[in-house]
């Protein structure tokens, strides 16, 4: 019987963290996800997350071979195969992710940013097919960026070129909102997913305008946001 090659796609986002089997014609076979907040430190995320990606393979039904693991992470460093200094997930500091991903399998395991990641996906499968030169933009509980020019991705030297989710956009005041990163103002802290609901919330509270979105339940963090 045919056996069919595919590589385990995985978004590691602020709030949840999904996979999938991705085959050579780009086709995603099955997916899942699990919350990536529950997890304090990132060994046992990763540990909980191989079991469920094993767990999960079970179920196409048909005989699949995994060829490699592509993980896209706020802060991922594609030439160390690490996150560093992420805003936006539970663990701080340097994350040798790949090195942990690796003490469960052999398989080759690369690491990078997460718009880079989807900036190769719509190059190659979406939108970009055709396009040397475009930028993608994602939007969830932080903001990325990835650049193509001339048909290759915006590194820089350290891995971290073409990141405008911390570029600072207002003046430097006390009335900017902090960023998980350390700055204040940061262009994420407003348009991100995660700002524009604290956009909104400030909004709702500085009027007494009527709203459907007053009969929204929020969590008692997301009411106390500036």
């Amino acid at each position: 019987m045919k056996r069919t090659q595919v590589v385990v796609g995985i978004d590691i986002g602020g709030t949840n963290t999904v996979f999938g089997f991705v085959d050579r014609e780009g086709q995603i076979l099955i997916e899942d996800k699990l919350k990536t907040t529950q997890y304090d430190k990132a060994e046992v995320f990763v540990a909980a997350l191989y079991e469920k990606i094993m767990t999960a393979i079970s179920a196409i039904g048909y005989n699949v071979d995994i060829i490699g693991f592509g993980i896209g992470a706020p802060m991922g460093n594609i030439n160390k195969g690490t996150i560093e200094y992420p805003a936006d997930l539970p663990w701080k500091g340097i994350i040798p992710l790949a090195d942990f991903f690796k003490k469960h399998t052999n398989l080759p395991v690369i690491v990078t940013n997460d718009a880079n990641a989807a900036a190769v996906g719509e190059m190659i499968y979406g939108g970009a097919r055709g396009m040397k030169d475009f930028i993608v933009i994602t939007l969830g509980t932080g903001l990325g960026s990835g650049f193509v020019i001339d048909g290759k991705l915006v590194y820089g030297h350290d891995g971290f070129a073409g990141e405008i989710g911390h570029t600072a956009i207002r003046p430097p005041g006390s009335s900017n909102r902090d960023c998980g990163c350390g700055k204040k103002g940061c262009l994420e802290t407003y348009v991100s997913a995660t700002g524009i609901k604290r956009t909104v919330l400030k909004i709702m509270a500085d009027s007494l305008q009527p709203s459907e979105l007053r009969n929204t339940k929020l969590r008692k963090t997301e009411m106390l946001l500036p």
